[in-house]
């Protein structure tokens, strides 16, 4: 099973970055499936253990697991919330991020189009963190990462955080199930992104855009320059 952000399309395959994985899971491959059963309109169950598909399960396990976040980190436990997407709209979703900040749980958001949660607010939002990278490739990848108290879940796929995505298209979210592929894809992809300080740029309270700029004698990070330098990095090949 092929479970991707991008489209199969080589024009777009040019401009886009994106993300995508080959899996022999059983479970992922019955789950999809599934959907393309149901996307054909073949009569069967719509039962899903692994994919999160909107507009059934998407957004209220999206919802749950920024809950989690936040009990865990009022219990004392590892929690962190860290988050790859287009766009940053739907309302329920932001205001359980404003509660899990509230609870004290440190995230980040690279957004790069459309953002309408606040960061930084006093008592509101003051644990989050947004950017957005904005460079030579159009960034299309969709990253979810959650701590879990220790025991990390990552997600990709197709959805951004948007009405149209949760409720009106059919999208799917997968699970990368790997420890090693996971841990890969937070150190050398998404991290990476969150680190840029070269194209890069911070959303304020005020809803401004502000460019981030390296440190005094700081190290120079351009997110998609370190990809083309480093490609293979993340699969072991260097």
């Amino acid at each position: 099973t092929h479970i991707g952000s991008g489209n199969y399309n080589p024009s777009t395959a040019k401009q886009y970055g994106d993300i995508s994985f080959f899996t022999v899971d059983r479970d992922i491959g019955r789950d999809i499936g599934e959907l393309f059963n149901a996307i054909t309109s073949f009569f069967g169950p719509r039962d899903y253990s692994r994919i999160l598909v909107a507009p059934l399960t998407l957004k209220s396990e999206l919802l749950r697991k920024i809950r989690r976040e936040a009990d865990n980190r009022r219990a004392g436990r590892q929690a962190g919330i860290a988050m790859k997407a287009n766009g940053l709209v739907d309302p329920d979703i932001i205001a359980e991020l404003y509660r899990a900040s509230q609870a004290g749980v440190a995230i980040e958001l690279s957004i790069r189009g459309l953002c309408c949660l606040r960061p930084g607010i006093p008592g509101v939002s003051e644990n989050i963190r947004v950017t957005s990278v904005i460079d030579r490739f159009l960034e299309h990848s969709r990253i979810y990462y959650f701590e879990n108290a220790g025991r990390p879940e990552m997600y990709i796929g197709s959805s951004d955080m948007m009405p149209r995505n949760l409720k009106v298209r059919v999208e799917v979210l997968c699970p990368v199930l790997d420890p090693d592929l996971m841990r890969s894809i937070k150190e050398h992809i998404l991290d990476i992104h969150l680190r840029d300080n070269v194209k890069a740029k911070l959303l304020l309270p005020t809803g401004e855009y502000v460019p981030q700029t390296p440190e005094e004698g700081g190290e120079r990070l351009r997110s998609q320059q370190w990809f083309v330098e480093n490609r293979g990095v993340w699969n072991g090949r260097g």
